[in-house]
């Protein structure tokens, strides 16, 4: 309620019992009452820390561990360096579902002494500064027909490369990172079955 002299236009006067609160306001930077309930809680951030701590450690393992497995399965297998591809060439195509697919022809030749029953490669693509976006591993099919449409088959016992004979293959892509070169990939051997 206003007074007669609020109501003449007078300054009101500061009436001390307003200002106060009757539920305490938090002193910022004071220190608390308890110094144990505004302690950190150690064992949630100690736990965190060392499950991060793990998680790089296991990256770096792991991470190393896999670049070396590539290369050292690539030189398990000993007859892969009596294997040569030539003359690999790519191409794309619109599947039946409207799809495009991605083609690598080309031909492999045994220059080794038995019977190849499976080949199965490793093909890298990478982007423009060389970083690896897509690696794939596909078992080698060879072409069987080129006529009315392309017939692949995988070898097999039944139908190996033998030694000395060159054969055409071809890798089908349904997809490829859209972060791809466009250069021809990388094509290895991983590992082949012979008899």
């Amino acid at each position: 309620m206003l007074t007669n002299a609020a109501k003449a236009g007078e300054p009101q006067r500061y009436n001390p019992r307003m200002g106060e609160s009757p539920t305490p306001l938090p002193s910022f930077g004071a220190p608390s009452p308890s110094s144990e309930e505004s302690r950190p809680p150690l064992v949630p951030l100690a736990i965190g820390a060392g499950a991060v701590l793990v998680i790089v450690v296991l990256f770096i393992v792991f991470g190393r561990s896999g670049s070396n497995q590539t290369n050292a399965s690539a030189a398990v297998d000993p007859y892969a360096a009596n294997l040569a591809i030539a003359s690999p060439t790519m191409s794309t195509a619109d599947n039946f579902a409207g799809q495009q697919q991605t083609y690598i022809e080309g031909k492999i030749t045994n220059n080794g002494s038995k019977n190849l029953n499976n080949v199965v490669l490793q093909i890298l693509f990478r982007d423009s500064l060389g970083q690896v976006v897509q690696k794939e591993t596909q078992r080698l099919q060879l072409i069987t027909t080129r006529e009315p449409y392309i017939d692949t088959a995988p070898l097999s016992p039944s139908s190996p490369l033998k030694p000395g004979q060159t054969r055409e293959f071809r890798l089908t892509f349904e997809h490829v990172s859209s972060d791809w070169n466009t250069q021809l990939p990388e094509i290895s051997v991983l590992r082949t079955s012979t008899s």
